[in-house]
């Protein structure tokens, strides 16, 4: 969000978390449904998990692929979560929307 309210984001490829997406389109960013994007020299990411995924291509671009790898080992980032509703696309609906009531009630 401070990235978009700048400007830096007008006319450029990003993404944020799910629930955000509309509030970053008013600054005028082009949403990408990605965990992570690259446009030019700018890099959004998606919600936490998004933001190690975000983290290790960064490593890949600065170091090399082997120690982004390293890394991911050294940090044992090998992700199976039990349930398959980390997008509002695969969670239930009245979960989506119980999420989507609390941010509105606490934005206000």
């Amino acid at each position: 969000m401070l990235l978009g309210a700048t400007g830096i984001l007008k006319d450029c490829k990003a993404t944020t978390h799910w629930n955000r997406k509309e509030q970053l389109a008013k600054y005028g960013a082009i949403l990408q449904n990605e965990r992570y994007v690259k446009d030019g020299k700018i890099i959004t990411s998606a919600g936490v998990s998004a933001g190690i995924d975000m983290s290790l291509y960064l490593l890949s671009l600065i170091v090399n692929d082997n120690y982004a790898k390293a890394v991911q080992l050294g940090m044992e980032y090998d992700p199976k979560p039990p349930f398959d509703s980390g997008s509002p696309e695969k969670a239930p609906k009245e979960i989506v929307d119980k999420i989507r009531q609390s941010n509105n009630t606490n934005n206000k």
